[in-house]
Parts: C-alpha cells; sequence; structure tokens
C-alpha cells in the first residue's frame, strides 16, 4: 500500500487493485492497458477509461470503475463519498461508479472491491468466497 508522505494515512492504488481482485475466487484478469477484472465473464472492476470530446481515450489506472449494484447504490455512494466516487454522462444509468484511488483507504477498497464481486459472481462462484 502507498502512503501520501511518511507519516500520511494508507492509500489505495492500482496494485492493490490488482491483489485484492485476484485474491478472489474464480476471478479473471483481462488483457489491457490498465486493469480489468471478471468473474463469471462479468467485469466488476476495471480502469476508467477516460473520453474527452476530441482526444483519444486515456486508460487511468489511479481511477477505478465499481459495479454497484443499482442506481440507488450509485447516487448514495456519490452523495455520501463525493471525494472518493465521481461519474461522467456516459455511465448515467449504469451501476457503476469511478473511484478515486488515492483517496481511498485500502480497507474501503477491499471492502468495495468484494462488494463488487459479491453483485456479479454467479450463485454457485459467489458460495465460494463464504467458504
Amino acid at each position: 500500500m502507498s502512503t501520501c508522505d511518511n507519516e500520511g494515512p494508507a492509500v489505495a492504488d492500482a496494485d492493490d487493485v490488482r491483489a485484492l481482485a485476484l485474491a478472489l475466487p474464480h476471478v479473471v484478469e483481462i488483457d489491457s492497458e490498465g486493469f480489468d477484472f471478471r468473474v463469471g465473464d462479468k467485469g466488476f472492476v476495471w480502469s476508467y477509461p477516460e473520453r474527452e470530446p476530441g482526444r483519444r481515450r486515456v486508460i487511468r489506472t489511479d481511477v477505478a470503475v465499481l459495479f454497484v449494484g443499482d442506481e440507488a447504490e450509485k447516487q448514495a455512494l456519490l452523495l455520501g463519498e463525493p471525494d472518493l466516487f465521481f461519474t461522467t454522462p456516459e455511465y448515467d444509468g449504469l451501476p457503476l461508479v469511478m473511484l478515486r484511488l488515492a483517496r481511498a483507504t485500502p480497507a474501503r477498497l477491499a471492502e468495495l472491491v468484494t462488494d463488487a464481486w459479491r453483485m456479479r459472481a454467479p450463485a454457485d462462484l459467489a458460495k465460494d468466497l463464504d467458504a
């Protein structure tokens, strides 16, 4: 885990996302410019593909896209923790949020990645997490 400075709190980064995702059962990492993890052929966390008009797409490994389940949970995260989460018009109507990794603690990241995995894992695979 990286730190903001020698005395600052630990913050998360792309290596932490990778370690957390790969520690979960049945996860496959898809070859990409950043990180992209699936369970049961369903994505649950990946690098943010930033798109700005007139510019080519940039894969941001400092921002994770997370599956959150539904619009209510998405809005709760966006409104409750605006320093951590954001969205863009391309993601309107989708149960996805973007997480600023440098503002997330490792514990919060672990919770979010695990929750995303649980929501995307087929029932027959999800039982293996609790085993």
